[in-house]
C-alpha cells in the first residue's frame, strides 16, 4: 500500500478476466474455432486450407472433370444419339436391367388401323421401359393421328402398357388432283388411302365433293334397284352430281336431282336404257332424256342411217 492506503496496482493477477475489459471476456467465452479465427487476425497463422479438406479430394475433382470432358466429347461427336437410338435412353436400359422393360403392350379400341401403326405412332418399341414413359407425352402422339378420335394411357407395372382408343369412323373416299383420301361422314379427312382396307368405302371426286358427301349418298339410297351399280359420284363445277355407274355416266340436274334419277330408274325399268350401247345418260333437262352413245355404236348408227338415205334417195 501507498501512504494513503491504495494498492500500487490492480488486485487480479495479470491477464484474468476480471481485469480486462468487457470485450476480452467475451473473447475467452467464444469457442476454441472462433477464437482460432482471432488469432489469424492477430497474426497467429491456423490450419491451411489443404488440412481442412478430406483426403483424396483432389484426385476426385480431376477424375470428374476428366469423365465431363469425356462425356462432352461423346455427345458432341454424335455418337451418343447413335448409341441411344440402337439401345435406348440410358436410363431405359437401367431400367429393363432391372426387369421394367415393355414386354406387352394391350390396344383396346383398334378397329381400322393396324397394331404396328399404333405402336409406332405412340412411340414404342424394345427399347422402351415402363417407369421411364412418358405417358402424356404418349397420349398426345397418338391424338395427332387424323384416325383417332380420343385415347387413355396406363401403366401396369412391371412390364405392361395399356391402350384405350376410339377410332373415328370412316364413312367414304374422296378423290381430289389424283389423291385418294379417307373421310368421316362430316368430310373431315382422317387418313390417307394407303391400301385396300378401305376399297369398299363410297367414292366422291371433286373439290368441296367431301363436304356434300350427305347428297351424294341420299341420291344412291334414291337409286333404288341402281344403287349397287353406282361406283362413284363426281361434284360438277361445286353445283351438281354426275353417277358413274358400270362405264355409264349420269348426268343429274342441279335442281331436283332426286326426281330426275327416279326417271332413269323407270326408263330402265321399261326399256333397260343402261344395258344398250350407250356411255351417258343426259337428264339435265326436265322434259327429255339425252343419251351419248359408244363410238362403236355411234359409227354403226351413222351407217345405218346413209344407207337409209340412200335407200330413200334410191
Amino acid at each position: 500500500m501507498d501512504g494513503g492506503g491504495r494498492f500500487p496496482g490492480p488486485l487480479s493477477p495479470a491477464g484474468h478476466p476480471r481485469a480486462q475489459g468487457p470485450a476480452a471476456r467475451l473473447l475467452a467465452r467464444l469457442p476454441g474455432f472462433l477464437r482460432r479465427s482471432d488469432s489469424l487476425r492477430r497474426g497467429r497463422p491456423g490450419p491451411s486450407l489443404a488440412e481442412r479438406l478430406p483426403r483424396g479430394l483432389g484426385a476426385i475433382g480431376i477424375g470428374a472433370a476428366f469423365a465431363a470432358l469425356a462425356l462432352a466429347g461423346f455427345v458432341a461427336s454424335g455418337r451418343y444419339d447413335g448409341f441411344v437410338s440402337e439401345n435406348g435412353r440410358p436410363l431405359d436400359i437401367l431400367a429393363r436391367l432391372c426387369g421394367f422393360g415393355v414386354e406387352r403392350v394391350t390396344i383396346s379400341g383398334i378397329s381400322r388401323m393396324y397394331e404396328r401403326e399404333v405402336l409406332a405412332a405412340a412411340g414404342i418399341d424394345w427399347r422402351s421401359s415402363v417407369p421411364f414413359l412418358d405417358v402424356a407425352d404418349m397420349r398426345e402422339r397418338l391424338l395427332r393421328v387424323p384416325l383417332i378420335a380420343s385415347v387413355s394411357v396406363r401403366k401396369v407395372y412391371p412390364r405392361e402398357i395399356v391402350v384405350n382408343q376410339v377410332e373415328r369412323e370412316p364413312a367414304a373416299l374422296w378423290q381430289r388432283n389424283g389423291e385418294i383420301s379417307v373421310i368421316a361422314a362430316d368430310g373431315t379427312v382422317i387418313d390417307t388411302m394407303r391400301d385396300d382396307r378401305y376399297a369398299s368405302l363410297p367414292l366422291v371426286v371433286g373439290d368441296d365433293a367431301n363436304g356434300k358427301l350427305g347428297e351424294y349418298l341420299a341420291l344412291v339410297a334414291a337409286a333404288g334397284p341402281l344403287a349397287e351399280r353406282i361406283r362413284a359420284g363426281t361434284y360438277v363445277s361445286g353445283r351438281r352430281w354426275t353417277l358413274k355407274l358400270d362405264g355409264v355416266d349420269i348426268r343429274l340436274p342441279e335442281i331436283e336431282p332426286a326426281a330426275a334419277l327416279a326417271r332413269l330408274v323407270a326408263l330402265e325399268r321399261a326399256n333397260r336404257l343402261l344395258e344398250k350401247d350407250i356411255i351417258a345418260v343426259d337428264l339435265r333437262m326436265p322434259d327429255r332424256v339425252v343419251v351419248r352413245l359408244t363410238e362403236e355404236a355411234a359409227a354403226a348408227r351413222a351407217e345405218a342411217q346413209k344407207k337409209t338415205k340412200k335407200g330413200t334417195a334410191t
